[in-house]
């Protein structure tokens, strides 16, 4: 049980994600959860509305996940994967590999999205160096984007508008092309995706690679842009043969509506990163998939990859991510994913006419209401706890992502908590 004093140890002691020390307020405390419920230290119950940052899309204490945990625990939590291997890894290896799109062949497990990403630039970096190519070792990205917290990640997010500007000048340079302004349900104009394929040509003689989150842009500013800029994308890595890195680690999995963000497009990247949903939030676990083409040029070319975290390949966490994977698999992706999405839009619309909101946009299991000021997130949060839910709005943006097990009842108890927040500006 949390006690008072543990809370207030927390406060003062505990670095919490973007947040100073000590904290401003304590945090809430959370005692247990089941299915799509949290129960708070005051006894509380509420529902998550943020499938705990978007992993959880199973709910809490699934039978399923929690079978597979302890059936992998009684052989072996861990070993290391250098020269060593085992069922779990090879399994869930092959079930990625079938699951994703194809053509993606080389399966590498990193420990967190963010190090899927540092994995993927690494490989286009000795991707080039393999081919004895010099002098590529800039990427290419759009403004708006966020990839990770790591250093490699934070080069390649948003500079200007993104959460990484204190580290400017520190970090690398690389290149950003204008964020897409059509987004996913609006007529298409070829003169959206120009100033990129300009960009793109200028400066390809020093690229490694483009990289960036198809179709939903999320920590970044949640902006939903149109599939027709994807292919356009992919066209013009394709002309100048640069590959292609999508960073699915929030889509991923069914999230937007199709199993794979890229789908919408139709298009298939060279190097493909996944996280979040691949273990339904029980373990920390990331990969990045890369075509055989990208693989031999770096094996054939420099040798090894050259990373390898420790708990790379993890037995308990390739188990719960083997079962969780199956388990999106084998649902009706379709019609789970389309009923939390029509929900989300008769439920969100309305908000539109509020004074206070800028902009009401929902695509699959996403729905979100950016207001015109920067929403005040404690009161924001005590609202919601008033109305049974947990939310966690940032900047403008107030969202959910639901986990995909929710019931009608729960979706509407959270629309009904994100419209209260909402209506704070004209009250």
């Amino acid at each position: 049980m949390i006690t008072p004093a543990m809370l207030a140890f927390d406060r003062d002691h505990l670095w919490h994600p973007y947040a100073e020390t000590p904290l401003a307020r304590e945090s809430v405390g959370v005692e247990d959860a089941e299915g799509v419920r949290l129960r708070l230290s005051n006894g509380t119950v509420v529902v998550d509305a943020m499938s705990s940052w978007w992993c959880a899309i199973h709910g809490y204490r699934h039978p399923v996940l929690d079978t597979a945990m302890h059936e992998q625990i009684g052989r072996m939590s861990h070993v290391m994967f250098g020269g060593l291997t085992h069922a779990p890894a090879i399994e869930l290896g092959k079930l990625l590999l079938d699951c994703a799109p194809e053509g993606l062949e080389k399966v590498f497990y990193a420990d967190s999205g963010s190090v899927a990403v540092e994995v993927a630039m690494k490989m286009a970096l000795q991707y080039w160096r393999g081919l004895g190519i010099g002098g590529r070792n800039r990427f290419l990205t759009i403004r708006g984007g966020y990839h990770g917290d790591t250093f490699g990640a934070m080069s390649v997010c948003d500079p200007v508008g993104g959460m990484h500007t204190l580290f400017s000048g520190v970090l690398p340079e690389h290149l950003f092309a204008p964020a897409p302004r059509i987004s996913f349900h609006e007529s298409w104009d070829a003169a959206d995706a120009a100033e990129f394929a300009v960009l793109a040509d200028q400066h390809a003689p020093e690229l490694a690679a483009v990289i960036l989150e198809p179709i939903v842009q999320g920590a970044g500013g949640m902006r939903f842009h149109h599939p027709q800029y994807l292919r356009a994308v992919r066209a013009v890595c394709d002309q100048l043969e640069l590959p292609l890195i999508l960073d699915e680690i929030a889509t991923g999995f069914g999230r937007s509506g199709t199993l794979f963000a890229c789908e919408h497009a139709g298009i298939v990247p060279d190097i493909l990163c996944v996280g979040k949903v691949l273990t339904g939030g029980y373990m920390t676990l990331a990969a990045t998939l890369a075509t055989d083409r990208i693989a031999h040029a770096i094996s054939r070319g420099t040798g090894p990859l050259m990373h390898g975290p420790t708990f790379m390949a993890n037995p308990l966490a390739c188990a719960v991510g083997r079962a969780s994977v199956q388990m999106v698999m084998d649902m009706d992706l379709t019609g789970i994913i389309g009923r939390i999405e029509s929900a989300l839009t008769e439920q969100l619309t309305p908000c539109r006419a509020l004074p206070g909101v800028a902009d009401v946009r929902v695509l699959g299991a996403i729905g979100v209401v950016e207001m015109r000021e920067p929403i005040d997130v404690p009161v924001a949060q005590d609202i919601a706890l008033a109305n049974g839910v947990w939310l966690r709005p940032f900047g403008k943006l107030l969202y959910t992502m639901p986990p995909y097990i929710i019931n009608d009842d729960d979706l509407r108890k959270i629309t009904t908590a994100m419209r209260a927040i909402a209506q704070l500006d004209t009250q």
